[in-house]
C-alpha cells in the first residue's frame, strides 16, 4: 500500500465495510457530481436552488463597521451577488458537499471563544483571540469577484483587512517562503467531517508574496455585518484572483514555512487542482473547460455564461507575481 494510501485512511474500513477501491470511486463521482458544466440536471437543480434563495429573509448578524477601500481593484464595477444568495450558496464541506448544507447545518459552529495560532519561520510568534484580531487593522470593505473552480461566479463585499498587516506584525524570517492556513476540524460541530471526499483538517497555502499582496485579505464580514457561519466565521482568507477553495475558512492557524505546504485538494487530486489555483480561462480543469462561467443569481433557468478573465479580472494587479512562469504548468 503506498504512503499516499495510507495517508487518505484506505487501509482502515468504514462502518459499513467499504473496500478500499470502493472509496476511491465514491470519491470520484463525488467530484464528477460536483464538476460545472455538467448535464441539464444539474443546471436545473442550480436554478431551483437560486429561485429558493432568493425567497430567503437577508441576514440579521451584527453590524462590522468598515470605510471604503481606495485600494487598486477593490472596487469592481460589477453589481455584488445578494446578499441571500451569497449566504445560502455555500461550498463549506465541514458542514457537507450540498450548497445548501452550510447554511442549514453551520449553527453548530462555536464562534466564540476562538484563537489563531500564528506559528512558524517567525521573529514574533503569535496567538490572537477574536476580539485582537479585530482590532488588528482598520477595517475596509472590499468588492470582490468571487470565481468558484466549479465554473460559477459571485461578486461580495467584504470587510477586513490586508493580510500582509499580519505578516508584518509577526516578522517572517528568510527562510520563510510559504503560508499555509488551517482550517478549524471538529467533529462536534462539523458533521460534514464524517466524508471521505477529503482529509481533514483542511489546509490551504500562498507563496509568501501572495500573501503579501494588498489584495489577500483576512475577511471578518460581508454586506456590512460579521461573517456568517456558512461563508466561514469568524475570520477567513480571501485571495481574488485565484479559484474560491483557496481561500480557507473558519483559520484556527497560520504557519510560515520554508517548503510548499501540502493542501487538501491538491493532496486529493493533483492533477486536477493544483497549489496555484489561479483563475485562468486559458488552462482547462481536466474535466471542464474554464473558459466561462455562471453569475449566479443571473438570468433566471436559461442562465448565459459569461467570459472568464484571467486573474479573474486582477491581472493589472497581480500579474507581476508571475512573469515568466508557464501557468499552464504551475497551475
Amino acid at each position: 500500500m503506498s504512503p499516499r494510501e495510507r495517508r487518505n485512511g484506505f487501509n482502515h474500513p468504514t462502518a459499513c465495510d467499504i473496500t478500499p477501491r470502493a472509496i476511491f470511486e465514491q470519491r470520484r463521482s463525488l467530484l464528477q457530481a460536483l464538476a460545472a458544466g455538467g448535464a441539464g440536471t444539474v443546471l436545473a437543480g442550480w436554478a431551483a436552488r437560486d429561485a429558493r434563495a432568493q425567497m430567503a429573509p437577508p441576514g440579521k448578524l451584527p453590524a462590522l463597521k468598515a470605510v471604503r477601500s481606495t485600494l487598486a481593484g477593490a472596487q469592481g464595477a460589477d453589481k455584488p451577488t445578494p446578499h441571500e444568495l451569497v449566504t445560502s450558496y455555500n461550498n463549506f464541506y465541514e458542514f457537507g458537499t450540498d450548497k445548501a448544507d452550510p447554511a442549514r447545518r453551520a449553527h453548530t459552529l462555536k464562534t466564540e471563544p476562538w484563537t489563531v495560532s500564528i506559528e512558524g519561520e517567525l521573529r514574533k510568534p503569535l496567538k490572537l483571540d477574536l476580539d485582537a484580531l479585530l482590532k488588528l487593522a482598520p477595517m475596509e470593505e472590499r468588492i470582490y469577484r468571487m470565481r468558484c473552480v466549479e465554473g460559477w461566479s459571485m461578486v461580495i463585499p467584504w470587510i477586513g483587512w490586508s493580510l500582509a498587516e499580519l505578516i508584518r506584525k509577526v516578522e517572517p524570517t528568510g527562510n520563510a517562503k510559504f503560508v499555509e492556513f488551517t482550517t478549524l476540524a471538529d467533529p462536534a460541530q462539523m458533521p460534514g467531517l464524517r466524508s471521505r471526499v477529503l482529509d481533514w483538517p483542511y489546509v490551504e497555502g500562498l507563496r509568501l508574496d501572495e500573501a503579501m499582496h494588498p489584495l489577500t485579505m483576512m475577511a471578518f464580514g460581508l454586506y456590512g455585518e460579521v461573517l456568517p457561519k456558512q461563508n466561514g466565521a469568524p475570520l477567513r482568507l480571501v485571495v481574488p484572483w485565484k479559484y474560491g477553495f483557496k481561500s480557507g475558512k473558519s483559520i484556527v492557524r497560520i504557519r510560515f514555512t520554508e517548503k510548499q505546504p501540502a493542501t487538501s485538494w491538491n493532496l486529493a487530486a493533483a492533477q486536477e487542482y493544483g497549489f496555484y489555483s489561479n483563475v485562468n480561462p486559458k488552462v482547462d480543469h481536466p474535466r471542464w473547460s474554464q473558459a466561462t462561467e455562471r453569475r449566479i443569481g443571473e438570468d433566471g433557468l436559461l442562465q448565459r455564461r459569461r467570459p472568464t478573465l484571467m486573474f479573474n479580472g486582477y491581472e493589472a494587479q497581480v500579474g507581476q507575481l508571475y512573469a515568466g512562469m508557464d501557468l499552464a504548468k504551475f497551475y
